[in-house]
């Protein structure tokens, strides 16, 4: 059976190399304007209904227009950028220094005319973050008892004001002069016809997901000024358009391996009407030279879009059809059917014949799958299930996902005889068989242990990468990164193997507690705080590593370390549950083992899941071992993670984190 390649090898890329920086300050400059899209939308409706061309002309509603575009959607992106740097205080000067480079590109403020400050919102708000938090950072500890509230907002005041008076005479008009020159470039490629060309370089970007930095992070703003200008724009079709990957999907589906045409039919319908295009990334890294067909798709449908005058009025995010309807302006709905058309017919047509429209490709690919499947033996991207005896499971810092899998992972392969230990990502042991470890540290791992398997996961409860691992050891099966496959029958003779014999009845086990109160070392009374608010997922993690700091655990510097450790990968467990803890370096900074239980009745924003209840980790040992352990028990349990979420005293929290033994 052929079985697609995981694309998110290629998200959350970790080093020094050109691809994961590029990936990663596009995913910067993307993860300012996404959460935004909702008021870019909301813009573009207002302006396809009342400006004088729109559908419903009306002047008291096309009012808003200018201002939402000019100082709402710049404010927002600086408030956003400002926020992902330093927090509430990073949005609030965020937002202030933005608002000095929006007056500075205005050139008549009573037709409200120049350059809308997109690329201004998103260079000022984390610069105006950066420096007040190192600002921040040099007082900390210095003012006297009773100041602190003063120098916080007087701070934050005077750095805002300075920044906003320099993005108002410098900054802003210089930044507004880039923009002009970025927009008469894209203007010439539109009039000479040559933008189809950049699909050439739009279409492998989305396959390595760059899809968000180039969409949001380039086109976004530059459409939005021509939308300004003529009530439309081709740049939110660049990127965007879902033509060429239903295209591609549905050449697999009638002509691709017998295979893989069940499930591809279901791909299409999440591409095409869901909008999520990395649905078809893998049919590219299967076959990379597929990537033609949607780039000759993608070229075919800008050169109609560019014949037709098609255009949105806001970014159809996600880029499903259903979104290019709703922002489709006036007029233009025949254009835009024809360019999304027209990318899908020749993507299909160039797939179709890439795949030699199905003649005698199943026998060839059942051959490759089994030709691969020993050649990934010999070169360690595979491994026998029955060989495996020892599994690592790594995180960045070896205290906290890592424990909460490894817990899991001991109870479900103690039966079959295999070590599962876990570690730091950076220090894996050389004897290493098989790595498990979160998406986003897989270069890492594969680095520090080349010639070990290092398979994924992208949860840590439940993630069926655990169960792929527990499958191949039971039943002695090929093991891959991504999958489990048949176990390879060799041309060996064997005599036949005599009859096992039955085994011994052996004793069940009854459950009892271990103890009835945890180590007061581990999880102090004090460190339990109920009914507890916060304003952001920062603020939240500030609160926690205070909790650490007080009991003496850790220093002040550690919080940071903390905070670090969240840009990396999210430290969101499910069920309501976040274990906020520190970098691999940050671990200089703990002093003793200790952690923290906060309970937040009303739910914290945590990159999209509400969060409850956050155990902060400091550890340089595995004193906090069993307590995790018990807490993957408790959440694997509905009704006793709800009474972790619900829990009104600080003994109830401890009778429900009592580890037991079997």
């Amino acid at each position: 059976m052929t079985a697609l390649p995981d694309a998110r090898v290629n998200k959350n890329l970790e080093g020094p190399g050109v691809r994961a920086r590029i990936q990663k300050f596009g995913g910067y400059l993307a993860g300012m304007i996404m959460p935004n899209i909702g008021a870019f939308i909301a813009w573009g409706l207002i302006t396809t209904l009342f400006i004088e061309r729109g559908w419903l002309p009306n002047s008291t509603l096309a009012g808003m227009v200018g201002p939402m575009l000019y100082f709402l959607l710049p404010l927002l992106i600086g408030y956003t950028g400002g926020r992902m740097v330093h927090g509430q205080r990073g949005a609030v000067v965020g937002s202030i220094a933005t608002m000095g480079v929006i007056i500075g590109a205005i050139t008549d403020f009573a037709t409200l005319t120049g350059t809308p400050m997109f690329l201004g919102a998103m260079a000022m708000g984390p610069l105006a973050a950066w420096v007040l938090k190192h600002f921040d950072r040099a007082v900390e500890g210095r003012v006297r008892a009773g100041f602190e509230m003063v120098v916080d907002n007087f701070s934050l005041g005077i750095i805002g004001m300075l920044l906003a008076i320099v993005g108002t005479l410098g900054i802003g008009p210089i930044i507004a002069a880039i923009v002009s020159v970025l927009s008469a470039g894209v203007n010439w490629l539109v009039t000479a016809g040559l933008l189809p060309l950049a699909s050439i370089l739009v279409e492998p970007g989305k396959v390595l997901f760059l899809n968000n930095a180039i969409n949001h992070g380039i086109f976004t703003p530059l459409a939005a000024i021509d939308v300004e200008n003529t009530g439309q724009s081709i740049l939110y079709m660049v990127e965007s358009n879902p033509g060429a990957g239903l295209g591609l999907l549905t050449a697999f589906m009638l002509f691709g391996p017998k295979s893989l045409r069940a499930s591809t039919s279901g791909a299409i319908v999440i591409h095409f009407f869901g909008g999520i295009h990395e649905i078809f990334f893998p049919y590219i890294l299967m076959r990379p030279v597929m990537i033609l067909a949607t780039i000759l798709g993608s070229m075919s449908g800008l050169f109609v879009a560019t014949i037709t005058g098609a255009g949105l009025v806001a970014p159809p995010s996600p880029g499903s059809i259903l979104a290019y309807l709703a922002v489709t302006p006036p007029g233009g709905f025949i254009p835009m059917l024809l360019t999304v058309g027209t990318a899908a017919l020749v993507s299909f047509l160039v797939a179709s014949a890439l795949l030699k429209f199905g003649r005698g490709s199943d026998d060839s690919e059942e051959e490759e799958a089994a030709a691969e499947m020993f050649e990934a033996l010999g070169d360690g991207t595979a491994v026998l299930g029955s060989d495996i005896t020892k599994i690592v499971i790594a995180c960045d810092a070896g205290m906290g996902s890592s424990v909460m899998v490894s817990g899991q992972m001991k109870k479900r392969l103690s039966p079959y005889g295999v070590e599962v230990v876990h570690t730091p990502v950076d220090q894996i042991p050389a004897d290493a068989q098989v790595v498990l470890t979160q998406d986003g540290l897989v270069d890492r791992a594969a680095s520090k242990v080349p010639a070990s398997l290092v398979v994924p996961f992208s949860s840590y409860l439940g993630d069926p990468a655990f169960d792929r691992v527990e499958l191949a050891v039971r039943e002695g099966l090929l093991l891959t990164a991504t999958g489990v496959g048949g176990e390879p029958h060799l041309a060996t003779p064997a005599e036949p193997a005599p009859p096992e014999p039955a085994p011994a009845p052996v004793a069940t086990a009854t459950k009892k507690r271990l103890k009835k109160r945890l180590d007061p070392g581990v999880l102090p009374r004090q460190n339990v705080k109920l009914d507890l608010t916060a304003t952001s997922k920062d603020d939240a993690i500030r609160q926690a590593g205070r909790v650490l700091v007080e009991c003496g655990a850790a220093e002040p510097d550690y919080i940071e370390g903390m905070l670090a450790r969240e840009l990396q990968t999210t430290t969101f467990l499910g069920q309501g549950v976040a274990i906020p803890h520190g970098t691999n370096e940050a671990r200089e900074h703990i002093k003793s083992a200790a952690l923290g239980f906060l309970q937040f009745p009303d739910g914290v924003d945590w990159d999209g899941h509400d969060v409850n209840v956050v155990i902060p980790i400091a550890s340089n040992s595995n004193e906090h071992v069993a307590l995790l352990a018990a807490l993957a028990s408790t959440l694997a349990d509905k009704d006793r993670a709800e009474a972790l979420r619900s829990a009104g005293s600080v003994d109830e929290v401890l009778d429900l984190l009592t580890p037991e033994e079997e």
